[in-house]
C-alpha cells in the first residue's frame, strides 16, 4: 500500500486526492467547523467527525496525551477506521491532530497529520497550464479549499495577473518559474468573498492596479475606495507581450464587474459565470435592481461564440474541475447545461423569479471584505483568516455543502 508519512503537506494531500488514491480522514474539529469547511477533493472522500475533546480520554493532567488518545481511539472508533486504507488526522492548525495521528500509528493504522490543519489548507494552491505557446501561456491558480480561481497571462517575459488572492507571494512564484515578470494586475470586480491581493501588489511592488471605477464605491457604504487604481472601461484593450486582452462590461453581479477575453478565445468571467451556475446579485444589496442587469449582461455574454473557453473565478463544487484540477468549460456546453443560462431563454420576467428564488444566506462576513477591498478598513493575519473561512458563496443556488455563511 502507498503510505502516507507521519506528516503530509496539502500540497501533498491534494495530489493524492486528485489520483483519487485511497484515504480517509478523521478530523477533530468542533462539529461547526467541520460543517463550515473541510478537507475535499474531486471525488467523494470517506470521512469521520469526532471532536478532540470527546475522544480524548485523559486520566490526568500529567498523562502522556497521546496514550489518551489511543485509549480514546480504543473506546469508541476501532470499528469505524479503516485497516486498509491510510488515515489524515485533520484539526484546525494542525497542533491535536498530531497526537491522533501519532495515537493510531501506536494502534497499527497508518495515520498522518495534515501539516498546518485547515488553516495551512485553506491557504494552499496549485496552478495549472491552460495554454503554453510561443506567443503566450496562460495559467490557471486555484486555492481548493475556498473555491477561488485566479489566472495569470505570460508573453515575451510580461505577465498579467487576473483576480489575485492575497498570497501575493504565490504569483511571484509562478512568475519566476516561467521567467516573468508582472507588469499589471486586475480584478474581474470588488471581490465580497476573499481580499484581493491587487491592492497589495500595488502598494508593495508598484504593479499597476486595474479596477471598473464603479466598483471602486463600496455598494452598502457609499463611500468611494481609498486605494490606487486604474479605471477600466468597456471596449478597452491592452496587450500583454504578443498577447491582446480586452475589457467587457457585464454588471449583475456587481456594477463595476468585467470580464477579460483572451486572444478572443479565453474569457475570464469573473464571477458573472460558473461552471455550475451564474452570478448572485444581492452582495451590493440590491438584489431586484441588479438582477435585470444580470440577465442583460449573460444574454450579451452568450452571443459569444460557442468555442469561447470559460474560465471562472470561482467554483462552488470541486468536482467540476478536469482530471488535472482545471476549472474550464466550453461557452456552448454550458449553454446546454448551465441552469442559469438556460433560464435566459424563458425571458427576462422568468429569469429574475428565478434569481431572486434561489439566493442563497448572505455572508456578513463579505461586507467586511469587500470594505477591506476598497480600502476602507484593514486585516491583520488573524483577521484575514477568519473572515476568508469556509467556502465562497458567490453563484446563486443552495448554499454549498461546508460552505461558510
Amino acid at each position: 500500500m502507498n503510505q502516507v508519512t507521519t506528516g503530509s503537506t496539502p500540497q501533498q494531500v491534494w495530489e493524492r486526492l486528485l489520483r483519487n488514491e485511497p484515504l480517509f480522514i478523521l478530523d477533530v474539529r468542533n462539529h461547526d467547523e467541520f460543517e463550515r469547511w473541510r478537507v475535499e477533493g474531486p471525488r467523494s472522500v470517506p470521512m469521520l467527525n469526532i471532536p478532540y475533546f470527546e475522544l480524548l480520554d485523559l486520566e490526568g493532567e500529567e498523562e502522556d496525551v497521546t496514550e489518551a488518545v489511543k485509549r480514546g481511539v480504543q473506546a469508541q472508533l476501532m470499528e469505524q477506521l479503516p485497516q486498509d486504507q491510510p488515515i489524515l488526522a485533520v484539526c484546525a492548525e494542525g497542533n491535536t491532530s498530531n497526537y491522533v495521528a501519532e495515537g493510531l500509528r501506536r494502534l497499527g493504522f497508518d495515520a498522518a497529520n495534515l501539516d498546518g490543519g485547515m488553516e495551512a489548507w485553506g491557504n494552499f494552491y496549485y496552478w495549472r497550464p491552460i495554454e503554453e505557446t510561443e506567443r503566450f501561456s496562460l495559467y490557471q491558480v486555484v486555492r481548493p479549499a475556498r473555491g477561488c480561481v485566479s489566472h495569470v497571462l505570460v508573453s515575451e517575459h510580461r505577465a498579467a495577473v487576473f483576480d489575485p488572492a492575497r498570497h501575493i507571494e504565490t504569483y511571484h512564484e509562478l512568475a519566476a518559474a516561467v521567467g516573468a515578470q508582472i507588469e499589471r494586475v486586475l480584478d474581474t470586480h470588488l471581490h465580497a468573498d476573499h481580499l484581493s491581493g491587487g491592492p497589495a501588489l500595488e502598494q508593495g511592488d508598484h504593479i499597476p492596479y486595474h479596477l471598473h471605477p464603479y466598483d471602486a464605491i463600496h455598494p452598502m457604504d457609499m463611500l468611494p475606495a481609498r486605494i490606487a487604481y486604474r479605471p477600466l472601461e468597456a471596449g478597452q484593450t491592452f496587450r500583454v507581450g504578443a498577447a491582446g486582452v480586452e475589457v467587457l462590461h457585464f454588471p449583475g453581479h456587481t456594477l463595476g464587474m468585467v470580464a477579460f477575453l483572451i486572444e478572443g478565445r479565453y474569457l475570464l468571467s469573473g464571477d458573472s459565470l460558473f461552471l455550475e451556475s451564474i452570478a448572485r446579485p444581492d452582495l451590493g444589496g440590491n438584489a431586484e435592481a441588479w438582477t435585470p442587469l444580470l440577465y442583460e449582461s449573460l444574454m450579451r455574454m452568450a452571443e459569444l461564440p460557442d468555442e469561447t473557453q470559460v474560465l471562472p473565478a470561482h467554483f462552488s463544487d470541486i468536482r467540476t474541475g478536469d482530471e488535472n484540477g482545471v476549472f474550464r468549460a466550453a461557452l456552448g456546453e454550458l449553454k446546454r447545461r448551465n441552469p442559469g443560462l438556460l433560464k435566459l431563454a424563458e425571458g427576462e420576467a422568468a429569469f429574475c423569479d428565478y434569481i431572486l428564488a434561489n439566493l442563497p444566506e448572505f455572508p456578513e462576513a463579505y461586507v467586511e471584505i469587500k470594505r477591506t477591498n476598497a480600502g476602507l478598513a484593514s486585516a491583520d493575519e488573524r483577521k484575514a483568516q477568519e473572515l476568508e473561512m469556509g467556502k465562497n458563496i458567490c453563484a446563486v443556488g443552495k448554499t454549498p455543502e461546508g460552505a461558510s455563511g
